[in-house]
């Protein structure tokens, strides 16, 4: 029996803070590397009163209008991880996060926080992009920023919409696998 072949889930998150708990994830965008029409997004309610406003800046969000009409971080974060689930039918889903420390920290606390497990595994570990862009071509921390550049993707936009932002990060990786 062959095993699935890997299927890289780009994540991206918009907070309202520097780590969960205290403050609250407030979209999550989830898109599959090569596979541009599989993409997931979602808005979530704040879990907290405490914010920072120049972290909500970020993402243009509205906090007050995420309180009336998002989703609970259960009701999110279950879609989340089913649509996660889902994907096991055509591959092993492996988490892809630039940098996986920040947006792997919010997802891998939100899933085990709001559904008990995270889909991606009980460690929530993945690929980070810098990282892997360090091992790829031998290049310092400093210049692992430059990926996009170096790719010749400087057009591709980075709009800090967590859905775009998760689009955007499938192509830069699919790019870096085909380099």
């Amino acid at each position: 029996m062959s095993q699935l072949p890997e299927l890289y889930v780009a994540a991206d998150v918009e907070a309202d803070g520097p780590i969960p708990g205290p403050y609250s994830m407030i979209s999550l965008g989830l898109a599959v590397v090569g596979r541009p029409d599989l993409t997931f997004y979602t808005e979530l309610k704040p879990i907290s009163d405490t914010f920072v406003p120049e972290a909500l800046a970020v993402s243009g969000l509205d906090r007050d209008r995420l309180i009336r009409e998002a989703p609970a971080p259960e009701q999110a974060m279950a879609q989340a991880a089913r649509w996660v689930d889902d994907l096991r039918t055509i591959g092993r889903p492996v988490f892809l996060a630039a940098p996986a420390v920040w947006d792997g920290m919010f997802v891998h606390w939100y899933f085990v926080r709001f559904t008990g497990k995270s889909p991606f595994g009980a460690t929530g570990s993945g690929i980070d992009l810098r990282s892997y862009w360090m091992g790829r071509t031998g290049c310092e921390w400093s210049q692992s920023r430059k990926v996009k550049h170096e790719l010749g993707l400087d057009g591709l936009p980075h709009t800090h919409h967590a859905g775009e932002d998760a689009a955007e990060l499938a192509q830069v990786f699919e790019a870096v696998l085909r380099r």
